[in-house]
């Protein structure tokens, strides 16, 4: 994994304006169609440069209450907790990151494995549902190697004690020896590219639409969390009470959700950890 190749790509436009009203209107799309790229365009690297382009990779891992690790194509419905979301959240993302910044991304949906050989071409990897997330020995010790080395990974979307609880009991085998520290909003990652002035707390759309409370049935506020290498290098942010995933899903779904969640804070909050992740 040649990381000071990936710092060099990452060049955003720290000045731009995210989105506009029409840009909703022309992502606004027709759901449950399956294996194509739900009408997001397709782009192509440089010649000569097809290898030099930024991943979105997102792991798969075995999960309690059913739903493996299992792989059948893509990802989506019926194949385990891992792919909440896809392939939409990870297509739209990469989509906004080529469009709105300087980055050259990889149009491709890219799901790995949690093993040495596939983790080491990827840089910066995204684990969603870590609430329900099973890791077996060798998956943490691939994880643990793979951070120490220079990797960067992204937790989303899981709510609540029960779920926190689970969450730290797997993730203690990838650092046992190691604390998690609570980010407050005055962390330069909140404010790299885009300047929030709050922890961003995206709720699934379905609490959204019914007028529900964003913390998403009384789970409590946003946290984020990290853990640091010795040398002080965040090697993780952990999103805990709060789905960026889902703000990146839906965001061709409903206006108000998209201006309120998705352009607010979904999209900013990505493009910061991902910025913030290649360049420190």
């Amino acid at each position: 994994m040649n990381v000071t190749r990936y710092q060099r790509l990452l060049r955003l436009v720290l000045g731009c304006a995210l989105f506009a009203t029409a840009v909703f209107a022309q992502r606004n799309r027709g759901r449950g169609q399956s294996q194509d790229r739900r009408d997001v365009p397709e782009w192509t690297a440089e010649p000569g440069f097809e290898q030099d382009v930024f991943s979105f990779a997102r792991l798969r891992y075995e999960s309690w209450g059913g739903g493996g690790g299992g792989w059948g194509g893509w990802g989506g419905r019926g194949q385990g907790r891992w792919a909440t979301d896809a392939p939409d959240a990870d297509l739209n993302l990469m989509y906004r990151l080529q469009q709105m910044t300087a980055l050259r991304v990889n149009p491709d949906v890219t799901y790995i494995d949690i093993e040495p050989e596939a983790l080491r071409h990827y840089p910066f990897v995204y684990i969603v549902e870590a609430g329900y997330m099973m890791l077996r020995d060798e998956q943490a010790t691939a994880l643990r190697n793979h951070l120490l080395n220079g990797g960067f990974l992204m937790v989303d979307d899981f709510w609540g004690a029960s779920e926190w609880d689970n969450f730290q009991h797997e993730f203690s085998k990838v650092f046992p020896d190691r604390e998690l520290v609570e980010l407050t909003v005055d962390h330069p990652i909140f404010h790299v590219v885009f300047d929030l002035q709050e922890i961003p707390q995206i709720p699934a759309i379905n609490f959204f639409r019914p007028g529900g409370p964003t913390d998403q049935g009384g789970n409590g506020p946003a946290r984020f969390w990290s853990v640091f290498d010795d040398d002080g290098r965040m090697m993780a942010i952990i999103c805990h009470n709060t789905d960026l995933g889902d703000g990146w899903e839906r965001e061709g779904e409903d206006p108000t959700y998209f201006r309120e969640f998705a352009e607010k804070h979904a999209y900013p909050m990505a493009i910061n950890i991902i910025y913030y992740a290649m360049t420190h």
